[in-house]
């Protein structure tokens, strides 16, 4: 099982999957072999009933589809499809979120507002004064000024005012400002309409104007509201892999992406008349424990460990361990269901937007938010007399992290509590001691090793003093890889990084949330920007950005709003624009000479890792900064 996964974890359930014939998504992907070659290349067309259409790649069958279309137009309507997809997906995130704020603002739900110095400085970018407004006050007009925004036509989104002038310029002059969220997605879909924008370049242009629809307003919006709501969170110590499941437990795992159940979640498995149920069920307790993004949401916040990344999710129910696993939206694979099926686990399902066959379904309704999770807490307990000991195999891997990392608390670390700056880091990577800064994020996929692109490439990068910022399914990997700890700056980093991290105290790898949370590595730019001394825009940074197992829309959306704010991204395999070179082109040089950041396509880690480093290096000669201080090292 070593070519399916690097997690010994995930070796051992796969193995047990296998002797079970139990059907995982490594299974599924088998059997799709060959994949479909014109779906691959971006040349096919469904857009209208006149079709499916397809182009020949070889040039020996037809080559526009039957209303003229040719294959930049085929490449660029599906890539701006998946990047309004994307968009769409964080955006409805934070509107739930601004409508969670709202309701706890008028005192409903249960909800309060946990971080009111956070809700007074980000009130205050919207216009609204503190005057002798209570808190509940400014929480309704921001919550308002916010819903507005996402069905705001004209004007510009106010998180956008929060980038470098230059790079607000530049979004103006190329008119991919964003003007409204929802307006954005729409128009996305209206022009990649049959009969609406053919050019392959103007239809990507709108793509960046939607991703940064996203990037800069719901992604930010999704992030600052829930850390006013729930906390904004700081480091703490956790666990991480299938090993934080427990025999003696009821294990309950949360699975999706938005934390207003899970928050409940948390209040309700602490709750001590269900803890005293528990007991007398023959459980010691309650164990509550994450997969993918809602896990790192009450990671954060709470330490409650995770038990694993996207691809693992039907490995954790495959322990037999999992009295309920409770599902919201987003990356929840439909074989959910079956496979719970053939065991005693609970799916259930809490999202009218996301219904499964033949699953539980518990509306979650944020009016009565701790009711519904204390119900949903109590069934799991109510079923663990089901489970069977004898089919429960709970693999013994799990390892130490620290997570919490925000612009905020990393901006307190550098410079100390009474001198919070990001000078230290500007100067760290003026003076060569670091090399620069790189993002990895996004998902897995089964075409690809289980974590390897993450782990050999934040290997690599750290080895050659670049400092790591992760979310995601990437944070969840590079946990199980030990590089969230402390101890593996001496173990992995390069010697700049490492006399940092030492310093410090931090990991060489940093933690900052959910996917939606990469906002705060876009809000830590554009510190770093105002803080001076590496030039006026994201562009001049020697930083990058990585998907190194990319799978989803809500990826392409993330990579786009980095390339449109001035970021080199990686991704190891291309987009469905390959049947089109000009596209391919457009995306991967011509954009640099437009927005200032373009996408590298390489599907081995470690060579995307010496182009990222080139790139940085590259940077910083650009802004005439010293060489690095320590010699490149290379697998």
């Amino acid at each position: 099982m070593k070519e399916r996964s690097v997690d010994r974890a995930t070796q051992e359930m796969l193995q047990r999957a296998k002797s079970e014939r139990l059907e995982t998504a490594w299974d599924r992907w088998e059997l799709q072999q060959p994949q479909c070659g014109f779906g691959q290349l971006g040349l096919c067309c469904r857009i209208c009933n006149m079709g499916p259409c397809r182009i020949d790649p070889f040039g020996r069958g037809p080559q526009r589809g039957v209303c003229g279309a040719d294959a930049d137009t085929f490449t660029a309507r599906h890539l701006g499809r998946m990047i309004a997809a994307g968009t769409a997906a964080h955006s409805d995130h934070g509107r739930d979120v601004a409508h969670t704020l709202l309701m706890a603002a008028e005192g409903k739900g249960g909800y309060q507002i946990k971080d009111p110095q956070k809700l007074r400085r980000v009130a205050a970018e919207f216009g609204i004064g503190p005057d002798t407004q209570s808190d509940a006050e400014i929480a309704k007009s921001l919550a308002e000024k916010i819903l507005a925004e996402f069905g705001q036509q004209e004007g510009e989104l106010t998180f956008t005012h929060r980038a470098p002038k230059a790079r607000q310029e530049l979004w103006r002059k190329l008119g991919i400002m964003p003007r409204g969220i929802d307006r954005e997605v729409v128009e996305m879909m209206h022009r990649t309409t049959m009969g609406v924008d053919t050019d392959y370049y103007n239809i990507i242009l709108h793509g960046l104007r939607t991703a940064l629809a996203d990037g800069w307003g719901g992604s930010m919006i999704s992030t600052e509201l829930q850390d006013i709501l729930f906390g904004t969170p700081t480091p703490l110590r956790a666990r991480v892999n299938l090993g934080v499941l427990k025999k003696d437990e009821v294990n309950v795992v949360v699975h999706g992406h938005e934390p207003i159940l899970s928050e409940m979640l948390v209040a309700a498995s602490r709750d001590s008349e269900l803890q005293q149920l528990a007991r007398q069920k023959g459980a010691k307790g309650i164990n509550l424990a994450g997969i993918c993004c809602t896990a790192n949401e009450i990671l954060m916040r709470h330490g409650i460990p995770i038990a694993g990344n996207f691809l693992q999710q039907e490995l954790a129910l495959a322990t037999g361990a999992v009295d309920a696993m409770i599902v919201d939206v987003q990356c929840i694979m439909p074989a959910l269901s079956s496979l719970a099926q053939c065991f005693h686990t609970k799916l259930i399902a809490t999202s009218p937007k996301a219904k499964f066959p033949n699953t539980e379904f518990i509306e979650f309704r944020e009016e009565r938010a701790l009711e519904v999770a204390k119900e949903i807490i109590r069934r799991a307990i109510e079923n663990f007399p089901n489970r069977d000991p004898r089919r429960v195999q709970i693999p013994n891997e799990s390892m130490d992290l620290i997570a919490g990392f925000t612009s905020e608390s990393v901006f307190r670390f550098l410079g100390g509590r009474y001198r919070a700056t990001y000078r230290p880091l500007n100067d760290a990577i003026i003076d060569g001691r670091l090399r620069g800064a790189v993002g990895i994020v996004g998902c897995n996929n089964p075409n690809t090793p289980h974590d390897w692109g993450h782990i050999e490439l934040t290997k690599e990068l750290l080895k050659n003093d670049v400092l790591i910022v992760a979310s995601g399914c990437s944070a969840i990997a590079d946990a199980k890889g030990g590089f969230l700890r402390p101890e593996a700056a001496f173990e992995y980093a390069g010697p700049g990084l490492r006399e940092i991290c030492e310093a410090v105290g931090i990991p060489p790898v940093l933690h900052v949330g959910a996917c939606v949370d990469n906002s705060r590595i876009l809000i830590t730019l554009a510190e770093i920007v105002s803080e001076g001394g590496l030039g006026e825009d994201f562009s001049k940074l020697p930083v990058a950005g990585s998907a190194p197992e990319w799978m989803s829309e809500k990826a392409v959306a993330i990579g786009f709003y980095f390339v449109a704010s001035g970021a080199l991204v990686h991704f190891n395999t291309p987009f469905p624009t390959l049947g089109s070179p000009r596209m391919h082109k457009l995306l991967t040089e011509d954009l640099e000479k437009i927005v200032g950041g373009k996408f590298l396509f390489e599907p081995d880690p470690r060579k995307a890792a010496r182009a990222i480093l080139a790139h940085l290096d590259r940077k910083r000669a650009e802004l005439k900064l010293r060489e690095p201080m320590y010699t490149p090292v290379y697998a």
